[in-house]
């Protein structure tokens, strides 16, 4: 049952992907288009050159933060919809310290940036998870609140005190992250959300914390009888998912954006959650989307120019891939269905009694 349960969840997001595409090339067709040319001009848009390969990378960045920051409440069975926002606090406090010029080395300010960053994201990750534990409030209605307050808090900051000129805009960072490809925007950044992810992965399923937590996920109830420190637990999992979240938004601003102006951070927190849910909330499988969702980004421009085709059209297969991939695994989560999957597995083993 167990490689059976491995096998659907790795089958769900796949077929998905696939179906959406299939929907996607109808929908070009009927709207006048040749799918094929299409599809032709996104994906060299995607990986055409060097350039657009690392244009891929710089946009997949930010996405595999919120979406491992999305997997990592997720697994706790909380519901961290506030990503945005701690995505943009972490920024926040990053252009905050570089406008104050500590006269660090470049080395020391990059780090204390980035850790700030994660330790702003951290905080107000955690004010939802309090207010879940203590009060009983719904973590999703407060963590969505809390984008709204994070933006207008940035809003404030760019088109006043820190504003550059008469520009709504901040001053560029004293420090940036290091280009790791030459001639591209790729930055180390990306290296930080790789390493981020492993490390996710190892805590959640080779930890005896991360067992700790994915049961709470799994059934809140019998963790508690158990003995696991169940809102301890629930508080951490806020606690960590929105530092991730901060620690993207950090590097967002260190490594590619370098200001603070409007629409910084827009879209990156639910887009992490559906990139999430699509990758099964498995930080491999969050990353791997995540990349999937910035090749999506990066050759719409590039299909729309060769093609005529409005970008739009990659939007609609984005979100058909949303609703496929969370459709099919409430689908296999079905009683009837795992039923069907437990007498799957159960086959062989009668095969090899007789």
């Amino acid at each position: 049952m167990k490689m059976n349960t491995k096998v659907v969840q790795f089958l769900v997001p796949v077929l998905s992907i696939l179906f959406s595409f299939f929907i996607g090339a109808i929908l070009i067709a009927s709207i006048g288009g040749n799918p094929i040319e299409a599809f032709q001009f996104l994906f060299k848009g995607a990986f055409g050159t060097k350039a657009n390969i690392g244009e891929t990378i710089v946009k997949a960045t930010p996405l595999i933060f919120t979406g491992l920051a999305a997997t990592f409440a997720y697994k706790c069975g909380v519901f961290n919809l506030g990503a945005e926002g701690q995505f943009v606090m972490g920024a926040v406090v990053t252009i905050w310290l570089s406008s104050i010029q500590l006269g660090l080395p470049r080395i020391p300010m990059l780090m204390l940036s980035i850790v700030a960053g994660a330790v702003a994201g951290g905080l107000w990750g955690a004010i939802p998870g309090v207010l879940k534990i203590t009060r009983g409030l719904n973590e999703m209605i407060v963590s969505i609140m809390l984008n709204y307050i994070a933006i207008l808090f940035m809003g404030f900051l760019y088109s006043g005190p820190l504003r550059e000129d008469n520009l709504p805009q901040t001053a560029q960072v004293i420090v940036k992250l290091p280009r790791i490809i030459a001639k591209t925007r790729v930055h180390v950044g990306i290296v930080i959300a790789l390493v981020v992810a492993f490390l996710i992965y190892y805590f959640m399923f080779h930890t005896a914390y991360g067992f700790k937590l994915r049961s709470v996920g799994l059934n809140r109830r019998a963790a508690q009888v158990n003995g696991f420190p169940v809102k301890t637990l629930m508080l951490l999992s806020f606690i960590v998912s929105g530092a991730i979240a901060g620690l993207g938004g950090s590097v967002e601003l260190l490594g590619t954006q370098y200001r603070l102006m409007a629409g910084f951070g827009e879209g990156f927190g639910f887009d992490g959650v559906a990139i999430a849910l699509i990758g099964q909330l498995n930080p491999i499988g969050t990353l791997l989307v995540a990349y999937l969702f910035a090749i999506l980004r990066t050759g719409a421009t590039t299909m729309q120019v060769g093609t005529g085709l409005p970008t739009s059209v990659i939007d609609i297969i984005q979100a058909l891939v949303i609703v496929f991939a969370v459709a099919g695994s409430a689908l296999v989560n079905l009683p009837k269905i795992r039923q069907v999957l437990a007498n799957w597995s159960a086959e062989p083993k009668k095969g090899q009694g007789n």
